[in-house]
């Protein structure tokens, strides 16, 4: 949120670019070795030795993936680095730095940017990962971030989305459909205030599903946990898009079929409940909703023993002969073709 009128604002003119830079990134340390100069010369220079290098890259526009009037520009910062990092931990990586470009209008003070920043550094202390660069500018349109991620990965640790094989066991951590619902329900509460601005939201009954919306995390735990239960994903991408997209994807770069089971899908409590007030089905929701930042993965059945009720993952389903084609086995033991229904930021209204 922007801060009151009555708090200080800064005009951003004042200091111009390169001192608005230096302003907000004084604050940054320097965490991995593989940073040899970060931000302060014309480019950043890295060593990455023996690793192959990840680069992954994403834009958040303001109107198209997010709404000040409930995003806390702190929350926004933080997000716009997890949104990257999760990318590099899809591929089995380690994150390591990230740059940060922004486009703002002139209706953001100084203040503003430093708690979109003080995000930013939030989730550069907590995952570890260096900030080495980016670029600021004006837009006439609003707030426009593009965060850059880098990693490092071995070869030999390295997994794509291309590797799954028929009876390979889908994995998926954590639950899903959270943050689509946390999203309804701030965007619920959006009417309402518009309708009555005397009115004071109660989110505490939804506080695990808007965190899962406004303060998502991604998964470096996963990648470190299948690394000491010594098992290697055949395949791997990170629900960004929905969890039917993404199970379309891996099964469409891998040439195989797949079988998802719904009564395996993991769902929050607080997921059922809400899907229950709104009135909609919550199988619909998992499939479809996105944001969650979990991680989707195959694995060999062999390695099923390592993992099974291990907590933070759930055997969702199979990988088939791609003739089988892609289902969804319901609770009632029909399969139905699984569509991607998710996050299309070039569809229209």
């Amino acid at each position: 949120m922007l801060k009151d009128k009555n708090e200080q604002r800064t005009s951003i003119s004042e200091l111009g670019e390169f001192g608005l830079i230096k302003h907000l990134t004084k604050y940054f340390k320097i965490q991995q070795e593989s940073t040899e100069k970060a931000i302060g010369d014309d480019a950043a220079v890295l060593e990455f030795s023996d690793k192959q290098t990840l680069v992954t890259t994403d834009l958040l526009v303001e109107g198209v993936h997010f709404d000040l009037a409930y995003m806390p520009l702190k929350h926004l910062g933080y997000k716009a680095v997890m949104v990257n990092l999760s990318d590099v931990y899809a591929m089995n990586g380690t994150a390591t730095q990230i740059t940060v470009s922004i486009a703002l209008s002139n209706r953001f003070p100084l203040e503003a940017v430093e708690e979109l920043y003080a995000g930013i550094q939030l989730a550069c202390d907590t995952y570890k990962v260096d900030l080495i660069g980016g670029d600021t500018t004006s837009s006439t349109t609003g707030l426009l971030i593009s965060v850059t991620a880098l990693g490092e990965v071995t070869e030999q640790d390295v997994v794509y989305r291309n590797g799954a094989k028929p009876n390979d066991l889908l994995v998926v951590s954590g639950d899903i459909g959270g943050a689509y619902l946390g999203l309804q329900v701030l965007e619920r509460e959006k009417q309402v205030f518009a309708a009555n601005p005397n009115s004071q939201p109660d989110l505490e009954q939804y506080s695990y599903i808007v965190e899962r919306q406004l303060k998502p995390e991604a998964r470096k735990d996963i990648v470190k946990l299948l690394k000491d239960l010594e098992v290697k994903p055949t395949s791997m991408i990170d629900i960004s898009d929905g969890l039917s997209s993404e199970i379309l994807h891996i099964s469409t770069q891998s040439g195989v079929g797949c079988n998802l089971y719904e009564d395996k899908i993991p769902l929050d409590p607080q997921v059922i409940s809400t899907c229950e007030e709104f009135e909609i089905d919550a199988t619909t929701i998992a499939l479809s909703g996105g944001e969650d930042y979990e991680l989707l993965f195959t694995i060999k059945q062999e390695d099923f023993p390592k993992i099974k009720a291990n907590p933070h993952l759930t055997v969702i389903g199979h990988m088939t002969d791609k003739s089988e084609g892609i289902n969804l086995v319901t609770r009632a033991n029909q399969k139905i073709e699984l569509t991607a229904q998710g996050w299309n930021s070039f569809k229209k209204d």
